[in-house]
């Protein structure tokens, strides 16, 4: 199978060929699915300073075609990278249109701060796709930069994908950091699909409890990281609505 150890190579036995992964990423599971293969990875993250898992389903494309596009999935509250991978039956499309999906759990793990394990929508698990700027989540609740610039680089430099051919989407919680991850970085995504989205945080209880303890009570820090102000002032490429 896909190589499971850091540095070593491993021989897919059904692919045929051998393949080289990166130091960076090992390889927790993986499942046949669709002609493709479903994995999880882990990897040690340098901005959130944990150990950070993320499901990648590759393609039967993907061992014979380079530059394959990217779509980012976001879960919401409570979520792991599991929750996608099981519940949704997204493979099966996937795998037709020779997509690389790529879905991070919702927030860093092993910490144990205070409080953090103490309710479903703050702390683990809820992790809000923002980077805290509070004790004692600031130097680790960093999940906007993980998101939408550590992950991709991670991704980018293991598989065989077009990092310029990238989209975004997610749901509730997730449909928030999809939002964000869009509005803030124009023209990274060619496109973004939203669930259900949390699309004006700062004016839902969710919202307001989650940026409060993350960010502070200075409210007015908060709209750089609520889509309904930051689409006020949007300045980037005309997004196609359908």
């Amino acid at each position: 199978g896909i190589n499971a150890e850091y540095g070593k190579r491993g021989i897919n036995a059904e692919y045929g060929d051998i393949i080289r992964m990166s130091k960076s990423i090992k390889l927790v599971s993986q499942s046949r699915c669709y002609g493709g293969m479903q994995c999880v990875y882990e990897h040690e993250s340098s901005i959130l300073k944990c150990t950070m898992k993320f499901g990648c389903y590759l393609p039967p494309q993907h061992e014979k075609k380079k530059n394959l596009p990217i779509v980012y999935y976001l879960s919401g509250l409570t979520c792991t990278e599991q929750n996608y991978i099981m519940k949704s039956g997204f493979q099966r499309y996937a795998a037709k249109h020779g997509c690389v999906i790529v879905n991070p759990d919702t927030s860093p793990r092993g910490f144990d701060f205070p409080g953090e394990h103490d309710t479903y929508d703050f702390g683990s698990g809820a992790g809000f796709y923002v980077n805290a700027t509070e004790e004692p989540w600031k130097t680790n609740y960093r999940m906007y930069s993980y998101v939408t610039g550590e992950l991709p680089t991670v991704i980018q430099n293991n598989f065989n994908v077009n990092i310029g051919r990238s989209a975004i989407s997610g749901h509730s919680m997730g449909g928030h950091g999809a939002l964000l991850a869009a509005l803030k970085n124009p023209g990274k995504y060619k496109c973004v699909s939203v669930f259900a989205p949390i699309a004006n945080p700062c004016e839902c209880p969710w919202g307001v409890k989650a940026f409060a303890g993350y960010l502070g009570e200075n409210k007015g820090s908060w709209k750089q990281y609520d889509a309904t102000y930051i689409a006020k002032d949007y300045d980037g490429p005309n997004w196609r609505y359908s």
